[in-house]
Order: structure tokens, then C-alpha cells, then sequence
């Protein structure tokens, strides 16, 4: 599972990439989480409002801090 935390590195980037650690450890899961900066890189996943969160490369989140109980139920399902 590829998880990528899309953002330019502010605080809210920052605490949703904290929250995917969270989830991932509480799951015991494997994945590889990717924290994508570049503006550029984000726009060409389509992304407008960040922070954003992709799974496997599908767009879950964007413009808001997903907490670590949505974030699990997220990846439960994917």
C-alpha cells in the first residue's frame, strides 16, 4: 500500500502525516508512506486544497486534517 501525504510542509501537513503514522502502527499494517512538498508534484495529482491524502494513488482527503479514526477506517477499506 503507497500512502502519500500531499502538502507543502505546514503544521497541518505536519499533524495529518503524524495521524497516517498513528494509524498505520495501530493497524499493523505495511506501507509505504511518501510525504510529497513539491507544488508541482502536487498539481499533477489534481490536488487544489492541502493537506491532501492518496492511497495508492486515489485522493481520500483534501483541504482538512483527517483524525486517525477516519484515517483508519480508510485504510481498513482499502
Amino acid at each position: 500500500m503507497k500512502i502519500e501525504i500531499l502538502g507543502t510542509g505546514c503544521m497541518k501537513c505536519k499533524r495529518l502525516a503524524k495521524n497516517v503514522e498513528k494509524a498505520v502502527s495501530e493497524l499493523g499494517i505495511s506501507a509505504d508512506i511518501v510525504k510529497v512538498e513539491d507544488i508541482t508534484a502536487i498539481m499533477e495529482r489534481d490536488v487544489m486544497l492541502t493537506p491532501a491524502l492518496m492511497v495508492d494513488g486515489e485522493l481520500k482527503v483534501s483541504g482538512r486534517v483527517a483524525d486517525v479514526a477516519e484515517i483508519k477506517a480508510i485504510l481498513g477499506g482499502a
